[in-house]
């Protein structure tokens, strides 16, 4: 993930999009490859089959609530979904999302203010997201330095991994 600003469609979604609904438990032992296609399949079934690399989700209230499954943005981001925003999200959510590199930001408005296949313009770093078919401009909470580097490396693993890592010739 770049620095730059995160360019995508939006699937929308509405309020308590819950873990369960990301990560339907009866594939809880499945693949990743497996159980990425039966994301959200209850609310959307066309979504995990359709959605592409880059597209964004937009949510309204409470995404993310339910139980702590790592796997809910496990899915997402094995789908190639590049963020989501909503008009909240769990703190377990937010705090497993930016583990493994996908961005989630919260953003007051957002679910009224785009609709499904509409362009979006996020920039993580000011928080400053874009429906470029209707001009609407909103303010979410911007990422704090620390969690953009998170992001850009990928998850937590890929920090610790490049801190820990011995360089090349020493033992």
């Amino acid at each position: 993930m770049s620095e730059g600003i995160l360019k995508g469609n939006v699937w929308r979604f509405g309020h308590d999009i819950s873990t369960d609904l990301l990560s339907p438990g009866g594939y809880a032992v499945a693949t990743v490859d497996e159980r990425k296609m039966h994301t959200l399949e209850s609310v959307s079934p066309r979504f995990a089959h359709e959605v592409c690399p880059g597209d964004v989700v937009v949510s309204g209230r409470n995404f993310g609530c339910g139980s702590s499954r790592e796997t809910a943005p496990e899915n997402l981001k094995a789908l190639g979904v590049a963020c989501i925003v909503a008009e909240s999200l769990s703190r377990l959510f937010l705090r497993n999302a930016v583990a493994i590199g996908l961005p989630a930001l919260v953003c007051e408005g957002v679910h009224d203010a785009f609709s499904d296949g509409d362009d979006i313009e996020i920039d993580l770093a000011s928080g400053r997201v874009v429906n470029t078919v209707s001009g609407v401009a909103l303010r979410a909470a911007p990422f704090p330095r620390e969690m953009r580097d998170i992001l850009a490396a990928g998850g937590i693993l890929a920090v610790l991994r490049n801190q820990f890592e011995t360089p090349k010739g020493l033992s």
